[in-house]
């Protein structure tokens, strides 16, 4: 398999984790392997990176990567919720995990995924090809209304209403089995200036489907919390969103965890006795910068943030 993969925000990942030598780092999602390899090198031959990846290309991936990674490796094919915790179950203890969200390059760039706006192909956008649920089921199966909240709280797509019933009225006709019968149905369905505006038109209701499909947001919220009860004290958790649905639940959850106190502000003295859990290393989101984005466009909307779990106290 011939793969061009280039890791988003490589060198500020491996700032904020610090790997070393003989660690354990935990690789959720493993992709193309761009990060995997550049942590690899760090943790050096006594180290150990585990891969994780519900996608069969990644496994294959990491089959031709494995005698090149500089570490001991191991792969789990999972989606990285239910692989972490099979780690946490096996016993395992990590110093650095982390998580790249979202599409790799390999998916978006094997056309028959149906992952891509720009490609025509089935209607598919299954991370893992053995689940049910394709794109396909949802655009010629789901009433317009459950459409058109799809597209609204996944897509954050203004014109849902309308996409949805545009779906509903062609697919009335004639079942929607294509990428470019789905895109054509969304140009038709937005306002003129909307086709004309940022990003293309279907950007959307693609990542909307693509969304629910892998239920990704489901899989990141049991994510983040199975990933810090694997770390342990000084262990580093990162993460790589490229939407802002995935970016406000990370930042929330290590708001959350840097967090002491939690009294009314109207109380003098602190009577929870709640400790901040985190240190965050990331002030805000750190996004790409100019040099990378004229490498690799399709980092433009990456957003990594990361923080170190403290000494619990006793």
């Amino acid at each position: 398999m011939t793969v061009t993969h280039v890791p988003v925000l490589a060198g500020e990942l491996l700032e904020a984790l610090a790997p070393g030598p003989g660690e354990v780092a935990v690789d959720c999602t493993f992709g193309g392997g761009g990060h995997a390899r550049t942590v690899a090198a760090r943790l050096g031959p006594t180290g150990t990176l585990i891969a994780i990846d519900r996608d069969p290309l990644a496994e294959e991936r990491f089959a031709e990567l494995a005698d090149e990674l500089a570490c001991d490796a191991r792969f789990l094919r999972a989606p990285f919720a239910e692989g972490l915790s099979q780690l946490e179950q096996e016993g395992v203890r990590a110093d650095a995990v982390y998580l790249d969200l979202g599409l790799s390059s390999m998916q978006i760039d094997t056309r028959e995924r149906g992952f891509a706006y720009s490609y025509d192909a089935p209607l598919d956008m299954r991370m893992d090809p053995d689940s049910e649920l394709t794109a396909d089921d949802i655009v010629n199966e789901w009433p317009q209304a459950r459409l058109a909240g799809l597209l609204r709280e996944l897509g954050e797509e203004r014109h849902a209403r309308a996409i949805a019933r545009a779906i509903v009225r062609r697919r009335a006709d004639e079942p929607l089995h294509t990428t470019a019968e789905l895109v054509d149905t969304i140009i038709g369905a937005v306002p003129g200036p909307a086709r004309f505006g940022s990003g293309h038109p279907a950007k959307r209701t693609f990542q909307a489907l693509r969304i629910a499909v892998n239920d990704e947001l489901e899989q990141l919220d049991a994510a983040l919390p199975a990933a810090w009860r694997l770390l342990g004290s000084g262990g580093r958790l990162a993460a790589i969103a490229f939407h802002s649905l995935e970016d406000r639940r990370v930042k929330r959850f290590l708001a959350d965890r840097a967090r002491g106190c939690i009294c009314p502000p109207e109380l003098p003295v602190c009577v929870c006795g709640r400790e901040p859990e985190a240190d965050l290393l990331t002030r805000g989101a750190v996004t790409p910068s100019e040099p990378e984005l004229a490498d690799n466009p399709r980092a433009a909307s990456a957003r990594l943030r990361a923080a170190r779990k403290r000494e619990a106290t006793p």
